[in-house]
């Protein structure tokens, strides 16, 4: 098993090799938007051929790009219109399943890139050498810089780790150049055998994070804080948006990604002491795609005559902007390269009623939820049980997880993500999963029939 990570090395810079790193980023990204352009001109195509047939000897002569540094600019813009694309399509389907209204505008204009960032291909356009030292390509040829970093990250690159394609990026507030580098590491696939226990995870904004093994040890991961900080970050940037000064916009500036990089500090954290605390398990998360589609407050119809819409509400608009700005896949990216790293396994499993189904008699409505607030309450009257929300849902992620790893054991196959394109499949893991009950003695039985770990 292949595990890939980004190495971050910081550059050590002199003045003269700082200018050709500059203009090289400048033209690299001059380059990428004359392609753009090329591309929407021509049908708004993704064809890496034709984009090359057409676009290779202008790159060459016009912004004498290297060869290979040339043939990158024309695969990332291919690559640009292949995900607009993807998304064009994904709308149409939301749009004729009428989960959603808006079209999408991605294609409208062409993309326009904006950011300085260089992608080198490994022994092409950048080389790893000895004594803490990186050859990178500008346009007037190699330069031999030194580079810092993480002493992990080192030891891995002198230890022999695959190294791939890299990029150089510019840290405006340092004034430094970094390099990030792809380092592909070979790992043991951890066995049935060697998974000792089974945790289920649901990842919420309240609550970023709330785990369950299956004896019932949980532990909360609260991101109030982190929401409040948000929020105030909102204010602040409609306040200086608004003033619209020179003031304002250089403070816009200085706090334009201090909410990004709060997230993934919190999400490093969270993630990191989830795997410390579960070595060697066998970790289920919830399938979430499309998630925010799902979750997203709609205008309603008017109520006297039933035309029109009524305008999103404030409070609606807030609760949008909460949601789209929910980091949950990188938090579930984080937990799954670290989880590989420890030795443990990652697997998906259908989030459907995570939240609104009992554990303990199946039962299954909107109403468990009262409010849409963090306490769980079963309506069945021969139930009537109660228990944090967060925590329902991860003691039913844990539970389906007991269930993937019974499959496992039995077939010998591990399924690390559910098929969600096939119906007929989902209905009938659903049903499977509506026959799940918590209790200690269920618990207890799933677990023996999984080599009693």
């Amino acid at each position: 098993m292949k595990q890939i990570i980004t190495a971050k090395l910081k550059l050590i810079t002199t003045p003269v090799q700082f200018a050709a790193l500059c203009q090289m980023q400048l033209v690299y990204r001059d380059a990428l938007n004359a392609v753009s352009l090329y591309a929407f001109a021509h049908g708004k195509t993704s064809n890496v051929t034709k984009l090359h047939k057409g676009m290779y000897a202008e790159l060459r002569a016009r912004f004498g790009l290297p060869s290979q540094l040339a043939c990158s600019v024309e695969r990332q813009v291919s690559a640009t219109y292949k995900g607009l694309w993807t998304k064009l399509k994904k709308n149409g389907e939301h749009r004729r399943a009428k989960i959603t209204k808006k079209r999408f505008k991605g294609l409208d204009q062409p993309p326009h890139y904006s950011s300085p960032t260089v992608q080198y291909t490994y022994e092409r356009d950048y080389t790893m050498k000895t004594e803490r030292r990186v050859s990178v390509g500008t346009l007037n040829g190699r330069i031999s810089v030194p580079y810092q970093g993480y002493e992990k990250h080192l030891a891995l690159i002198r230890q022999g780790a695959t190294i791939g394609d890299a990029k150089l990026w510019y840290d405006r507030h340092k004034k430094t150049f970094y390099v990030l580098v792809s380092l592909s590491i070979d790992l043991s696939e951890p066995t049935e055998e060697h998974v000792t226990e089974v945790v289920g995870v649901d990842v919420g904004i309240r609550y970023l994070a709330v785990t369950s093994t299956s004896t019932g040890t949980a532990s909360f991961h609260p991101g109030k804080w982190i929401r409040h900080r948000a929020n105030h970050d909102a204010r602040l940037r409609k306040r200086l948006q608004q003033k619209g000064t020179r003031g304002s916009k250089r403070r816009l500036r200085r706090i334009e990604q201090r909410e990004r990089r709060l997230k993934a500090q919190a999400n490093h954290c969270i993630a990191k002491q989830i795997i410390r605390d579960h070595p060697h398990a066998l970790i289920g998360l919830e399938n979430l795609t499309d998630i925010r589609e799902r979750t997203k407050r709609k205008r309603r119809r008017r109520k006297k005559n039933g035309k029109g819409h009524e305008p999103v509400s404030p409070k609606a608009r807030k609760a949008n902007r909460v949601y789209s700005q929910w980091s949950f896949a990188e938090l579930q990216a984080l937990i799954s390269y670290k989880a590989a790293l420890m030795g443990s396994l990652v697997i998906k499993v259908d989030a459907d009623y995570t939240s609104k189904a009992c554990p303990m008699c199946g039962h299954t409505e909107d109403a468990n939820r009262p409010r849409k607030g963090l306490l769980f309450a079963c309506q069945n009257k021969r139930c009537r049980y109660t228990l944090h929300a967060d925590l329902i849902g991860a003691r039913n992620v844990t539970m389906r997880t007991l269930l993937v790893r019974q499959d496992w054991i039995r077939t010998g196959c591990l399924s690390a993500i559910p098929d969600a394109s096939d119906k007929e499949a989902k209905a009938a893991r659903l049903r499977r999963y509506v026959e799940l009950r918590w209790s200690p003695e269920v618990t207890t039985s799933l677990r023996s029939q999984t080599g009693g770990r």
